[in-house]
C-alpha cells in the first residue's frame, strides 16, 4: 500500500489528469482518493477539477472523521470513500466519476458485460448497482459499504460509478476498462450488432489461470 504522502499525491494527480485526458471525468464532477494508512486515506477536495489537482487541492481523512490539515473541506463524498477503505482491507485506491457511456449504463437498466473481451474478465471481475441515494450522503455511503465487498465496480444509480483496486494505476485502468465495454456494448445495440459473449466456463477458466494477478475470492 501507498503510505508516503508526497508519493500518494502525485499519483492521484497523475490520475485526475489521466481520467480527464481520455474522457473518464469532465467538469468538477469526480472524486479520487488513495490509502495512506491502516485507518486514512487521501482524498480530493470540495470542488476540485481532476484534470488540474494542486499540492492544497487535497485532505487526509481518518476513518474516525478527522481532516487533515484542519478546515480543509474534503470532498462530500467521503463517505463512500470511506466505507469501502473499511470494508476492504485489500484496497488501495477508489475512484468515483461520471463517464458518459458508464453513467448512461448506471441511469438505465442496461448491464455491463464482464466477458466480451480479455481486459473486462481481468478487470470487470464483479459489477453491482447501487440504489440511488443523494450524493455526499451517509445513506450513500451505507449503500455502498452494502456492496463493497461483492464487487470491485459499483454503478451509482442515476449517478455515476465507483472503481476501486489495490493500486491507483489498477484502480484506473478498471474505470477505463468499464468505459470501453459500456460504449461497445451501447454501440453494437444502436447499430443492430450482436456481440457475441464467452461462456461463463470460459470466462472463469480465464481468471482462474491467466495468471495476471492473483484471484480475488468473492462471496457466493
Amino acid at each position: 500500500m501507498l503510505t508516503d504522502l508526497d508519493t500518494v499525491r502525485a499519483e492521484l494527480q497523475a490520475a485526475g489528469r489521466y481520467m480527464m485526458a481520455h474522457g473518464l471525468a469532465w467538469g468538477n464532477a469526480g472524486n479520487i482518493s488513495a490509502r495512506t494508512g491502516d485507518r486514512r486515506y487521501l482524498i480530493t477536495a470540495s470542488g476540485t477539477f481532476l484534470g488540474e489537482l494542486a499540492d492544497d487541492d487535497f485532505a487526509e481523512c481518518t476513518f474516525e472523521g478527522k481532516t487533515f490539515p484542519e478546515g480543509r473541506k474534503a470532498s462530500k463524498e467521503m463517505p463512500m470513500h470511506r466505507a469501502v477503505y473499511e470494508t476492504r482491507p485489500d484496497i488501495g485506491a477508489v475512484l468515483h466519476a461520471s463517464p458518459f457511456y458508464s453513467t448512461l449504463v448506471a441511469c438505465s437498466g442496461e448491464e455491463v458485460p464482464p466477458d466480451l473481451f480479455v481486459e473486462t474478465m481481468y478487470y470487470l471481475e464483479r459489477v453491482e448497482r447501487v440504489p440511488y441515494r443523494h450524493p455526499g450522503s451517509e445513506a450513500l455511503g451505507e449503500a455502498v459499504r452494502e456492496k463493497a465487498s461483492l464487487a470491485n465496480v459499483l454503478l451509482l444509480e442515476n449517478h455515476g460509478v465507483l472503481v476501486y483496486d489495490t493500486t491507483i494505476r489498477e484502480a484506473r485502468m478498471a474505470l477505463q476498462t468499464l468505459e470501453m465495454a459500456c460504449r461497445m456494448w451501447l454501440s453494437a445495440k444502436s447499430a443492430g450488432i450482436s456481440l457475441v459473449r464467452l461462456s461463463s466456463d470460459t470466462a472463469e477458466e480465464f481468471r482462474q489461470h491467466a495468471g495476471y494477478k492473483p484471484r480475488r475470492e468473492w462471496p457466493t
